[in-house]
């Protein structure tokens, strides 16, 4: 370990030179390091190179460029907001770590964001919480939409997945200048940040550097190229021009991003244009992550919220969904009518909307998560996350329980989703299974593999045999 603190400075020397961060309250800070080039130019499309030395020491005192994307639209933009930071130094990590740590365990945080959208600069990810209590924690930023996950002929598949495998490389090869112990580094993320976490631990030589993995609200498929090229291909259309990579690259980011808005205008879960999503393929992602991580031998922390659709679907939407708009949007997304009528059975008094929405809950992440807690035998651990939140008839909607797994309750960001009068006890105890999990590879409830216990969290949490098996079952 190679890490000192002085005053409110903290420097530690890694393998590219020295960085001076800052210290405060027992924890040392490092923002904005760079895992890799600035992925611009030439080097767009391409996979991340790794960066150069420098001298003397580099600020570590701010974060580095937030990815290019376009905020959130609608009341969506409303819930949920990403800072914008200039520059071309996106591909960066950044470090909280206890002063005095040594051999500590470790987390990497990969965010959400539909693959589109997101940054490690949000304010309710602030790791502090987690280096209080004794975790090096790190969070990466990557490349995002048509930059990071586009499928061009001509260009690598899946940038973005492989930028977060470098910043995990990076965790491995640095985290020990910072207290941490390489041969302890958790995943977690949450929605498309799951996603990736996912993938990580289902791609081999990834896999090789993780000890554990949370997965909050990941969605759990990854699609053959041609599938997954058709966000890509609408991009194309909409600038007229071939969906390869020099026609790409060719183009500025500004253009590439006012496209891929005018294509997807309108869009929802359950109608629009396609989204950007994981593709098989040999180098990156050789199996999808729902087959993958039935036998992938790392223990697995994983879960979902009660009312995930209620984010992405406002109340009037919801109101606005009648039997029949509600057969149709089920035939649209393939959702047999024997699950149907088992969630109608479970929510007696449910809305034709309310029971689609927990359908595209249940097909999206619920019975993904599930089929993979049946099959694994390595350590598995199930949460649901059901406490309601009053803001906007939320409920407990996705990405609700972020700000109480980091403890960041009085964030600005975690008021937007749940007010301020959440439970700060739920809060607590929620992170402190986090934090418990990532340094023993157990939360404190029984394993899913052996007891098929679920920890629901709420006002009052508990462990309860699993809900709504019916439903699961009839999605296959």
């Amino acid at each position: 370990m190679s890490h000192e603190a002085v005053s409110n400075e903290a420097r530690a020397t890694i393998g590219r030179g020295v960085v001076r961060g800052t210290h405060a309250n027992g924890i040392d800070r490092y923002l904005g390091i760079p895992y890799a080039k600035p992925p611009v130019g030439e080097r767009r499309f391409r996979v991340a190179e790794p960066v150069d030395p420098w001298d003397g020491e580099r600020d570590a005192t701010r974060f580095g460029a937030t990815a290019p994307q376009t905020p959130y639209p609608g009341a969506l933009g409303e819930l949920l907001t990403v800072p914008t930071i200039e520059g071309d130094d996106i591909l960066t990590v950044n470090v909280w770590a206890p002063a005095e740590a040594e051999n500590a365990p470790v987390v990497l945080w990969l965010h959400g964001g539909a693959l589109e959208r997101g940054a490690a600069a949000q304010t309710m990810y602030d790791g502090t919480t987690f280096a209080r209590d004794g975790i090096v924690f790190v969070s990466a930023n990557y490349r995002l939409g048509v930059e990071g996950f586009s499928v061009l002929d001509g260009a690598p598949l899946n940038l973005g997945l492989r930028d977060a495998a470098a910043a995990l490389r990076w965790v491995s090869d640095e985290v020990g200048a910072f207290g941490g112990d390489p041969a302890r580094i958790t995943l977690m993320g949450e929605s498309a940040g799951g996603a990736l976490v996912a993938a990580l631990v289902s791609e081999p030589s990834s896999r090789a550097l993780v000890a554990g993995a949370i997965i909050q609200s990941g969605p759990l498929e990854a699609a053959e190229p041609d599938r997954a090229r058709r966000a890509s291909d609408a991009v194309a259309r909409e600038l007229g021009i071939p969906t390869t990579r020099d026609a790409f690259a060719a183009a500025p980011i500004a253009d590439l991003l006012s496209a891929r808005s005018r294509a997807s205008a309108g869009s929802s879960p359950l109608r629009g244009a396609p989204g950007f999503v994981l593709a098989l393929d040999e180098e990156s992602l050789p199996e999808a992550p729902e087959i993958a991580l039935r036998s992938a031998d790392v223990p697995v922390l994983i879960g979902t919220n009660t009312d995930e659709y209620r984010l992405w679907l406002t109340p009037e939407a919801i109101a606005g969904i009648g039997h029949l708009k509600a057969w149709v949007a089920r035939r649209a997304i393939g959702v047999p009518e024997r699950a149907a009528r088992a969630v109608a059975r479970a929510l007696p008094g449910a809305s034709p909307g309310e029971v689609l929405g927990q359908l595209l809950t249940d097909r999206m992440l619920r019975a993904p998560a599930t089929r993979i807690a049946r099959a694994r035998t390595a350590p598995t651990f199930v949460y649901e996350f059901s406490w309601r939140s009053p803001i906007r008839g939320l409920d407990a909607a996705h990405a609700l329980e972020i700000g109480f797994a980091f403890d960041r309750l009085g964030d600005p960001e975690a008021l937007l989703l749940a007010g301020p009068d959440a439970p700060a006890d739920l809060a607590r105890d929620m992170h402190a299974a986090w934090v418990a999990f990532i340094r023993d590879g157990d939360p404190g409830w029984p394993r899913f593999s052996t007891s098929c216990m679920t920890r629901i969290w709420d006002a009052a949490s508990r462990d309860l045999p699993q809900r709504r098996t019916e439903v699961i079952d009839a999605l296959g």
